[in-house]
């Protein structure tokens, strides 16, 4: 693993380092919001590990100027603080996990791992279903022809719900997938799907991305 530790506590950083480096990782560091997002932009890591808490950018904007650069490197949040609004900012900034300082070692290097796997699992093959086509290699989205503009979760969303058609997935079992096990909003897996869907099906006469409500969501090829 290649990590990228964003962490003005020197104690903090160092503790992280120490256990991660024994385990086979090899770390850069940033003590700041910019230096961290130059690093980021710059290179290529496994994961990005991101204290929100943060001199010179915080690590929710920091987080929100990666995701706008396309950069798609799976983002844990770090925080002093327990409270649901922020964890729910974090994830609406692009982060993909979340953990509550003070933390245990071997969580957070389990929960890296599982960033890592997940991030491994969306760079198969081009996924075809009626006229989308979704290359999780290059994350490109096309329906009819057409560029469709994807975040990172958006588009780790949509690929779930590709490779399970003409499955439904259910609402806990995407949840799961994107943010693990942290507690979200209701809303927040909501709001991801209605942009999807704003993206993929509205400009188009037939709708391929269905809820079925109470249960979850499904792709369709047959949708009339």
């Amino acid at each position: 693993m290649n990590i990228l530790l964003i962490e003005d506590d020197a104690d903090v950083a160092t503790n992280i380092a120490e256990y991660m480096e024994q385990r086979g990782a090899r770390l850069d560091f940033a003590y700041d919001g910019r230096q961290g997002f130059a690093l980021a932009s710059a290179n290529r890591y496994s994961v990005v590990i991101l204290d929100l808490g943060l001199p010179g950018l915080d690590g929710i904007e920091v987080c929100r100027r990666l995701r706008r650069a396309s950069t798609d490197t799976p983002v844990l949040m770090l925080t002093a603080r327990d409270e649901l609004e922020e964890k729910v900012e974090g994830f609406q900034a692009g982060a993909d996990d979340y953990l509550v300082k003070p933390f245990a070692l071997p969580e957070l290097y389990h929960r890296l791992l599982a960033l890592t796997r997940r991030a491994e699992g969306t760079t198969a093959g081009l996924i075809e279903i009626a006229d989308l086509e979704i290359d999780p290699q290059s994350h490109e989205v096309r329906r009819a022809g057409r560029r469709i503009h994807l975040n990172r979760t958006e588009l780790r969303l949509l690929v779930v719900l590709a490779k399970a058609t003409p499955k439904l997935v259910a609402r806990a079992e995407l949840e799961a997938e994107i943010w693990g096990d942290a507690v979200v909003g209701a809303d927040l897996l909501r709001s991801y799907i209605y942009r999807i869907r704003q993206r993929i099906d509205r400009p188009f006469p037939v709708s391929l991305l269905e809820t079925v409500h109470g249960e979850g969501y499904r792709l369709r090829e047959d949708r009339d």
